[in-house]
């Protein structure tokens, strides 16, 4: 089994930028597929970013490209979300996710991943 804690959500205004980070405990994700979604009120869960268990391939939504850099750091069973450019529209509750299929690819659906964390809040405001 494993944990999942978010921290360093926050209200910022638009065009701040915010570093999420991602720790893991229970066991090592170093040889598993993280992601991190995103769930905004009213909406449905959607596929934000994600990063292959050695950090050699990253995925993006068209919606955070060239905004959000996800990465990682395997030693610390860390993942990173740097959130640069801030707009309204990404306020949301921001969770990640681990796919324990081993060495697994790139994948943006949310039932591909098995574990999940509470969440950290993220507001930006205009």
């Amino acid at each position: 089994q494993v944990q999942l804690v978010e921290f360093g959500g926050g209200s910022v205004q638009a065009g701040g930028s915010l570093r999420l980070s991602c720790i893991a405990s229970g066991r090592t994700i170093s040889s598993y597929l993280m992601g991190w979604f995103r769930q905004a009120p009213g909406k449905e869960r959607e596929f934000v970013a994600a990063i292959t268990w050695n950090g050699g391939r990253t995925y993006y939504s068209d919606s955070v490209k060239d905004r959000f850099t996800i990465s990682r750091d395997n030693a610390k069973n860390t993942v990173y979300l740097q959130l640069n450019s801030l707009k309204p529209e990404d306020t949301a509750v921001y969770s990640c996710a681990v796919d324990l299929s081993y060495l697994g690819t790139l994948r943006t659906e949310v039932n591909a991943y098995h574990y999940w964390g509470q969440g950290t809040q993220v507001t930006v405001s205009y």
